[in-house]
């Protein structure tokens, strides 16, 4: 069962019987939420490219993604999103790893009213063994937590491929959905089509 923070700005409207709810002192409250936001993803990024980059030519023990992407929230009805953040996985056996990542998932229409996503997976790739192979699916499901001025834990899960057209670079194109389970209500949906670039 989540545990949700009264003041939390989730996205939705009333989706599921979830309001948007504005934060006291709006205009540099939420200026100030996003701004922070944004720069802790730049971080993330850069950090996981400096670790994945540094890895020696031949080796392939984790991998770094950048993404954007459209999606919605729907639970008894749809509302249109952006989702774009960073994030990193190590490889730790047989094509089974863990990472994380750290993004930022707003309204379409109200940026805003966006909030920060953290999320820690577990995942499984297939075909790891093929250095020389350009496809490369992978499925990942685990914890994420929606965070601003409160917070709520949800789960997720999804799947996609790495398209790697160089040797350290490919292409992300990846299905996730972040679900909110709701008492006595149908589960919101945060879901999205995103696409990136992959570094290894």
């Amino acid at each position: 069962m989540p545990s949700t923070d009264p003041e939390l700005v989730i996205l939705g409207g009333a989706l599921a019987g979830i309001a948007l709810k504005e934060i006291a002192h709006s205009g540099t409250v939420c200026q100030e939420a996003v701004t922070r936001t944004l720069i802790l993803t730049l971080l993330v990024m850069t950090m996981v490219a400096t670790v994945v980059l540094a890895q020696a030519a031949d080796e392939h023990r984790g991998q770094g993604y950048v993404f954007f992407g459209p999606g919605a929230a729907s639970g008894g009805g749809t509302l249109g999103t952006v989702h774009f953040g960073g994030g990193g996985e190590g490889l730790l056996y047989k094509g089974i790893g863990v990472g994380g990542e750290l993004g930022f998932l707003a309204p379409n229409q109200r940026f805003s009213d966006g909030l920060a996503v953290l999320s820690l997976n577990g995942s499984y790739h297939f075909l790891p063994h093929q250095r020389t192979g350009k496809v490369a699916p992978f499925v990942t499901g685990g914890y994420s937590l929606f965070f601003r001025s409160g917070s709520a834990n949800l789960y997720n899960f999804g799947g996609g491929i790495h398209y790697w057209f160089r040797e350290r670079m490919g292409l992300r194109l990846e299905f996730r959905d972040h679900v909110l389970p709701t008492p006595g209500g149908p589960s919101v949906h945060y879901w999205g089509f995103r696409m990136g670039l992959a570094f290894r």
